[in-house]
C-alpha cells in the first residue's frame, strides 16, 4: 500500500474532476446510490468532507455539524480547487504523524478515509448523472486494505452501509463498492 496519501488524493482528484465538471444543473435533484443524498446533497457533503479533512490533516479537530449549501457561483471549479488543496494538506510535513485530535484514529487512517470519500462519491455522482468514472487503481488498492480494518467500526457509525455481495468476476473497484454497501453493477 502506498505511503503517499497526498499522491493518492491527487490522483483521486484528477479522476473525479471530469465527473464534477460534467454534472448538469438539471440533475442536482437526482437520486444517488447513496440513499440518504440526492446529487446536490452529496456534492455539499463532499465539500464538507474535503474542507474538513484539510483541517484534520493539520492535526486539528474539524466541525462536521453543519452542511452549508456550497453550490453557488462556479462551484464545480471550487470543488476541484478544494480537492487539490486536500491533497496538498495531506502532503504537508507531519500530516501523517500521530493520532487525529478530531477522530481519535491514526492520522494515516484519517487520510485514507478522506481518500475513500474521494474515490467512492465520484462514482455515486457519475452514476446519478449518467457519466463514466474510472478511479485511480492505487487508491482502490489502498482502500481495500482500509476497509478490511475499519469497516465494522464505520458501519456502527453509519459511515458505511452493510456490505453487499460482489459478483464472482468483480473488479477490485467493484469489490470496494460492494464492501462500502453499494451495488457495483
Amino acid at each position: 500500500m502506498s505511503e503517499d496519501i497526498s499522491g493518492l488524493l491527487k490522483a483521486a482528484s484528477a479522476a473525479a474532476r471530469p465527473v464534477f465538471e460534467g454534472i448538469p444543473d438539471d440533475r442536482l435533484g437526482a437520486p444517488t446510490p447513496c440513499a440518504e443524498y440526492d446529487v446536490r446533497e452529496l456534492l455539499n457533503h463532499l465539500f464538507l468532507v474535503v474542507t474538513n479533512f484539510q483541517v484534520l490533516a493539520s492535526g486539528a479537530a474539524a466541525d462536521f455539524s453543519e452542511t452549508p449549501d456550497r453550490l453557488t457561483g462556479d462551484w464545480r471549479a471550487q470543488l476541484v480547487t478544494e480537492t487539490e488543496r486536500l491533497a496538498e494538506a495531506w502532503g504537508a510535513p507531519g500530516a501523517l504523524d500521530g493520532v487525529s485530535a478530531g477522530m481519535g484514529l491514526p492520522q494515516r487512517t484519517v487520510g485514507l478515509m478522506g481518500l475513500l470519500d474521494m474515490t467512492v462519491h465520484p462514482w455515486d455522482l457519475a452514476r446519478a448523472t449518467g457519466q463514466d468514472f474510472t478511479p485511480d487503481p492505487g487508491a482502490v488498492t489502498a482502500l481495500l486494505g482500509l476497509l478490511d480494518d475499519i469497516a465494522p467500526m464505520a458501519r456502527k457509525m453509519s459511515v458505511l452501509g452493510e456490505a453487499v455481495e460482489a459478483p464472482a468476476d468483480a473488479t477490485p473497484f467493484e469489490r470496494l463498492l460492494a464492501a462500502s454497501g453499494r451495488e457495483p453493477r
